[in-house]
């Protein structure tokens, strides 16, 4: 599947999360022949996460959140692509809430506000993307009532990322769409997908250099319609070379 949307969507840069495979069973081979260069950090089971790119080599700059030396999920990569910063998450599920998963949520959450504080001012195009297993409101929900006690839901959990967007980071696709009804996320039953019954859990958040280069933001819903394919949907978002506006700081900060 991802192979046949390298090949129809001909991104310039990817980053992938849940990948599933330990570091040696990465399928380097068959993503170089579609033109593309990749970093990764690979788990087996339900972590790992890469950065792909076709216009011109990822150079590795951070394997795994800093903060606890002790953690051993592979969750976090990020490198140099072009003059552009890109990292990849995989930010944690964090159920059932309450208990030792949520409370590790909670901790990885702060230790990526720590470790964002710096980059979201530097003088280049940052991009933080991935799976962030967080709906900002209630607008990002299909029936919110019935996510309430969800770890993906949870108040603590939205204040953690609407702390993030107070650093200065901008929510893509909240930027471009405010209003919207926009999903990333369909479960497989009752046809979710076919209702739109979904979630936004996926985000693309930029740096203000980025965000004042910001032209497009979109959700390709069309592997999520392939046979066998991921829950997720790809986010996308498209740069210009130079700014094409001037951001005034009631937009850099958490979405209206």
């Amino acid at each position: 599947m991802l192979l046949r949307w390298l090949d129809e969507a001909q991104p310039d840069v990817v980053c992938l999360q849940e990948l599933k495979a330990p570091q040696e069973s990465f399928p380097e081979a068959a993503i170089r022949d579609a033109g593309y260069k990749a970093i990764w950090h690979g788990q087996s089971r339900w972590n790992g996460v890469a950065v792909l790119s076709r216009v011109g080599d990822p150079h590795e700059t951070r394997r795994g959140l800093p903060g606890d030396p002790d953690d051993v999920q592979s969750r976090y990569i990020k490198a140099a692509v072009s003059g552009v910063l890109v990292a990849s998450l995989y930010l944690p599920n964090g159920n059932p809430r309450p208990g030792p998963k949520f409370d590790y949520k909670l901790r990885w959450f702060d230790r990526l506000q720590q470790h964002l504080g710096s980059p979201v001012s530097l003088d280049a195009p940052v991009i933080v993307a991935g799976d962030f297993n967080v709906m900002p409101a209630d607008k990002d929900v299909y029936a919110p009532k019935r996510w309430r006690d969800d770890a993906l839901f949870a108040p603590e959990v939205k204040a953690a990322y609407a702390r993030l967007l107070d650093q200065g980071w901008t929510d893509a696709i909240r930027h471009l769409h405010p209003d919207q009804t926009v999903y990333t996320f369909w479960k497989y039953w009752r046809s979710a997908f076919e209702r739109n019954a979904g979630l936004r859990i996926d985000h693309v958040l930029l740096n203000p250099v980025a965000a004042s280069r910001l032209v497009t933001a979109e959700v390709d819903m069309r592997p999520r319609a392939w046979e066998k394919t991921s829950y997720h949907a790809p986010v996308s978002i498209e740069l210009a070379d130079k700014p094409t506006r001037r951001l005034a700081s009631s937009v850099i900060g958490r979405p209206r």
